[in-house]
């Protein structure tokens, strides 16, 4: 959530750090700010709504002048969105500007001891309070304020802080909220993600918890909070600006939609090896796998929802005892971390708040760390015991589509190998399950040549105040996927319910014309989750259903119907989500919404 962008270099900063904003406006938020040092003062402009607002007020930042600044995108947590909460937030004397991402969850009681003292504050933020806080500590040393500062904030925080005192520095300070260091020569970076910086550079350190840098023409020095130097490598970004950019689609995610065949084939296709599947690098080895008593999943939103498909795929080939969990529930239950179990924590971004305290629950408990992350020196990778890569690159809107995909991947592979090691299957088995692996991707990019089709349906679908996804075991678990990805850039109301479940209570909800999206492509599964659909529509739904050839028959009581290709029963997730994910972006499009950047949701979730 937020962004964060700084510059300090030989060129004017404000145009520079604008740009870096504008490459952040995925994470979401709902004001915008900047600060720059223009030679005698740190002059600052900030305006509630989008990053344009912000561009038109500062002539998109040539108003500015100077080359050293720091700028942040703002998702309000503490304070309506307004100018006056808008980050940057400085002190009475203009001195100190400070802009933050995260939490201060003890900002009300510091921020009662500094009114005691004479304080006023402008805003409703938690962030003011830092600004005032360093003004009080501070005696010429920033590095020392800061650090006198952190020791007394409790919460979360990525900082980018400047001193008019020592006007050619950026300082910049986190703690369970991403921050990166990017530098090209004389050129410094701060932002909260990569694509910031990729315009300028892929040369980057990646801050730890509860470091502090310095940032200058000279040089970059890091510290930790007791003010102990500290020698950091710098990484280099191995994906470029390309990645980052829309490459002539509409939107981000229609891109990302189009990039998932070979998002699935970077992750799948490195780790065929020699008839088997390679997780050497996790430090699994065949022993610790065959010792696997229990596993556990943990994860939010669409992560949570990769998990649930996890779990049938696991259970279903390895034959391991396994549960899901919401990361942002999982520490609040007591759970039972047993000797020979493994918790496995998903995320795209690899920093999502909530996940990274479920990992540090989990570890501190006893148990092995595997994380699936999507991005190469996260928190999450960093922490965990062991992590498997997705190969889905750079995933810039905030509805994820190929993230996911290779999370599902990801899933496949280690059950399969789980499955090998452990002779839950024979070796035809596995030979067949790596074959239909192979052919994910060609049959992903077969079905997404069936866009058009799927537009011209969910254009029927526009006028809807409510939908209801229904399925059966992983079809059930796509569902919960396809209704997330409908709400969440549409906003219908959205519900996906195991089909089952409907006569417990939901069916009192379906009346004439009610849209019911039915995921039926298991064979196991079909006649009872047909049956399922023949009770709806006799109430008056009106019915799109999924399927696979073979079930035509489907096609006399459904509205519409979509199919997908054959493939391994337990990896038809992977096919069926792709109309799924066109149908909820063609709804969204329909409705002249915002597809990248939906109202209130942000790519990456750095609160709890």
């Amino acid at each position: 959530m937020c962004g964060i962008a700084g510059y300090i270099g030989k060129n004017q900063a404000a145009p520079i750090i604008l740009d870096g904003l504008s490459r952040l406006e995925y994470r979401g938020y709902d004001s915008a700010g900047i600060a720059v040092f223009d030679g005698e003062r740190i002059r600052m402009a900030k305006a509630a709504g989008r990053l344009s607002v912000l561009k038109e007020l500062t002539d998109n930042g040539r108003a500015l002048p100077g080359c050293c600044g720091i700028g942040h995108t703002r998702w309000a947590t503490h304070g309506r969105p307004c100018d006056e909460n808008a980050h940057p937030h400085m002190n009475r004397e203009n001195t100190i500007a400070v802009v933050h991402n995260g939490i201060i969850e003890n900002y009300r009681k510091l921020r009662e001891k500094l009114e005691r003292k004479g304080y006023v504050f402008s805003s409703e933020t938690d962030t003011e309070v830092l600004a005032h806080m360093l003004t009080e500590y501070y005696r010429g040393d920033p590095v020392e304020a800061i650090e006198k500062v952190l020791h007394r904030v409790e919460g979360s925080y990525a900082l980018g802080i400047l001193f008019l005192d020592h006007p050619h520095h950026i300082y910049a300070a986190r703690r369970d909220s991403p921050l990166v260091v990017g530098v090209s020569g004389e050129e410094k970076f701060i932002a909260s993600d990569v694509p910031a910086l990729l315009e300028h550079t892929r040369t980057v350190y990646y801050m730890e918890n509860e470091e502090i840098a310095t940032l200058s023409a000279g040089n970059i020095r890091f510290y930790s909070l007791d003010g102990e130097l500290l020698s950091k490598k710098p990484v280099t970004v191995e994906w470029d600006i390309s990645a980052a950019q829309k490459g002539g689609y509409a939107h981000f995610m229609l891109k990302e939609i189009h990039e998932q065949p070979s998002a699935l084939r970077d992750t799948i296709f490195p780790r065929l090896k020699d008839r088997r599947i390679d997780l050497d690098d996790l430090g699994l080895s065949e022993e610790k796998i065959r010792r696997l008593r229990r596993i556990s999943i943990v994860a939010c939103g669409s992560a949570y929802h990769a998990a649930v498909v996890g779990k049938y795929v696991l259970e279903a080939l390895a034959r391991i005892p396994v549960e899901t969990d919401l990361a942002s529930e999982y520490r609040y239950r007591c759970p039972i971390c047993e000797p020979d179990s493994l918790v496995i924590i998903v995320s795209q971004s690899g920093e999502t708040a909530d996940s990274l305290a479920a990992l540090r629950d989990a570890k501190a408990r006893g148990s092995r760390i595997l994380a699936i992350v999507n991005v190469v020196g996260s928190s999450i990778a960093r922490e965990a015991d062991c992590v498997f890569y997705t190969g889905a690159g750079p995933e810039i809107s905030v509805a994820t589509t190929k993230a996911y995909s290779c999370q599902l991947a990801a899933f496949y592979m280690l059950a399969a190998e789980f499955a090998r090691v452990r002779g839950a299957i024979g070796a035809d088995r596995f030979c067949g399950l790596l074959a239909a692996l192979k052919r994910l991707p060609a049959q992903v990019r077969e079905l997404l040549g069936c866009q058009e089709k799927i537009q011209f349906l969910a254009n029927r679908y526009l006028a809807a105040d409510h939908i209801f996804f229904m399925g059966r075991g992983i079809d059930y678990a796509i569902s919960l996927e396809g209704s997330l990805k409908l709400k969440e850039i549409s906003y219908i109301h959205s519900e996906a319910y195991a089909a089952g479940e409907l006569k417990h209570g939901t069916i009192s909800l379906i009346e004439e014309q009610t849209p019911v999206v039915a995921v039926a492509t298991s064979d196991r599964l079909y006649p009872k989750t047909l049956s399922n659909i023949v009770e709806v529509k006799t109430r008056g739904a009106m019915v799109l259903a999924l399927t696979t050839p073979g079930h035509e028959d489907l096609a006399r009581t459904a509205d519409y119907v979509l199919f997908v290709p054959e493939t391994e029963p337990l990896f038809m997730g992977s096919l069926s989500i792709i109309p799924l994910q066109l149908f909820a972006y063609y709804v969204s499009l329909g409705r002249g919404l915002d597809v990248d950047k939906p109202r209130n949701l942000a790519k990456s979730v750095t609160v709890e």
